[in-house]
């Protein structure tokens, strides 16, 4: 437990502390504010196609040796980038260390989920939620304090030595493991479109979000999608996929995924436009203790997930945390003219949207499916959430930027965008469930390590065929 959270906190936290740290790190290493956008951008892509090259990876090599691996070049590259004198060196190293993240995650958690006794499984889960979504969640906080201080290495080394200590633990607990499945044939082509699709679209991005809004970051960023929309249709008609696509497309897959995906793109898109006005009205001390709510309803949902893991009440806990997202929307409707109290509660509500929505979708989605599927479920969930999170937002502050008569207007639009997100993907996922006559479910965790689905998912559509 305590290497997964070593493991995955470190660069989750520096990916949401980014924001409010990009003057102090530009003006220390003189970057443009293009380049910095776009080396943030690679290095959320590399978090993504390192979720599909993982589970490559393990099906070939051993686990806990790969593990070792990753989390030895994670230390190399946190090293690297906290003690960076140029940009070009910043950029290299923190896009390695959003590429090795996402490698550990997938290397790391579903044995944690399936290894440990199913009496422990709702602690697992607390953690691992926590972990994830409270590390995203106390990012603003961390970036504002620092950037206050006009500093941005501690906070850096901060992190070199936490993935010093997950190394230390991957030594300490390392139980060599036999490969998932020596004999599966090399997927070249899904971890070329991955990779193709996630540079393509994370790096179109990243120039939009720098400011050039030309044809070129638009095409690119166009091109990425539909290259990961073909990734998904060849991983659905493959008959040896890397990823279970065609076993995720069940009612309550499906709409774990949705939810997922919707509320990923309108929390990290609410979230950087609150950072991005409130920088502009208040000091960064100000922001930072404005931020700190989100962290506190990351703690209340890991409590709660934790409380309702075995029970049949995780989709309505999904449901309220999109619920939740959307009251967030409607406070920041405003926010250029908001209160500290208005957009403090608003982070709060964010906080609790993220952590009970997110991680429970993952959980209903896996629990859909024979546990040793787990790790490539995880994977391409991580894949398109990361997708929906990061590509959303950077699209929503040039949309701020360019429409309405000011700024603010422009941000009015955006949130509600963010608003229609989570209203589309809230409604189509109560649909879908409804749509496929599935009653609220008890998982059976025993049956589930013993290798068979933790609760019946009807087929789409179901209460109809």
């Amino acid at each position: 437990m305590g290497l997964v959270v070593c493991a995955l906190v470190p660069y989750l936290a520096l990916s949401s502390a980014a924001l409010p740290l990009a003057t102090v790190i530009r003006r220390s290493l003189h970057i443009s504010s293009s380049a910095f956008d776009l080396t943030t951008a690679l290095s959320t892509a590399g978090y993504a196609v390192g979720t599909v090259v993982a589970v490559e990876l393990a099906q070939h090599f051993p686990p806990r040796r790969m593990l070792i691996v990753y989390v030895t070049l994670f230390v190399a590259a946190s090293i690297v980038a906290a003690s960076a004198t140029s940009g070009i060196v910043f950029s290299v190293a923190f896009i390695a260390q959003g590429l090795c993240t996402s490698l550990m995650l997938i290397a790391a958690v579903p044995p944690l989920v399936t290894g440990w006794p199913v009496s422990r499984m709702p602690f697992t889960g607390m953690i691992m939620n926590l972990g994830v979504f409270g590390a995203v969640a106390l990012g603003p906080t961390l970036g504002g304090l620092e950037a206050s201080a006009h500093a941005w290495r501690p906070l850096f080394w901060s992190v070199s030595i936490v993935a010093f200590f997950a190394l230390v633990l991957a030594l300490a607990t390392f139980s060599d493991q036999a490969p998932m499945d020596r004999s599966a044939p090399v997927d070249l082509i899904a971890n070329a479109l991955a990779l193709v699709g996630c540079v393509a679209a994370f790096g179109g991005a990243g120039v939009l979000a720098g400011g050039h809004h030309d044809a070129a970051g638009l095409v690119a960023l166009i091109l990425g999608v539909v290259v990961i929309a073909i990734l998904v249709v060849e991983q659905y008609r493959d008959k040896e996929p890397l990823m279970p696509v065609k076993q995720l497309v069940t009612t309550l897959p499906v709409m774990g995924i949705v939810i997922a995906m919707s509320v990923s793109a309108a929390a990290i898109s609410l979230m950087e436009l609150s950072i991005v006005v409130a920088v502009t009205r208040f000091s960064l001390d100000q922001v930072a203790v404005m931020f700190l709510p989100e962290f506190g309803g990351a703690l209340l949902t890991a409590g709660l997930f934790g409380a309702l893991f075995r029970s049949r009440f995780t989709p309505p806990f999904v449901v309220s945390g999109v619920v939740s997202l959307a009251v967030a929307a409607l406070l920041l409707v405003h926010v250029g003219t908001d209160s500290e109290g208005t957009i403090a509660a608003a982070t709060g509500l964010i906080g609790y949207g993220v952590g009970s929505s997110v991680s429970p979708s993952l959980f209903i989605a896996g629990f859909s499916l024979r546990a040793m599927a787990i790790q490539r479920v995880f994977a391409f969930i991580e894949l398109m959430r990361g997708v929906a999170a990061f590509l959303v937002a950077p699209v929503l502050l040039v949309v701020a930027s360019h429409v309405g008569s000011t700024f603010d207007n422009g941000v009015s639009v955006a949130v509600w965008i963010c608003f229609g997100l989570l209203l589309a993907g809230g409604t189509t996922g109560v649909v879908l469930f409804y749509l496929g006559g599935s009653s609220l479910q008890t998982p059976d965790l025993e049956t589930w390590q013993k290798g068979e689905p933790a609760w019946h998912s009807p087929a789409l559509g179901e209460r109809f065929s």
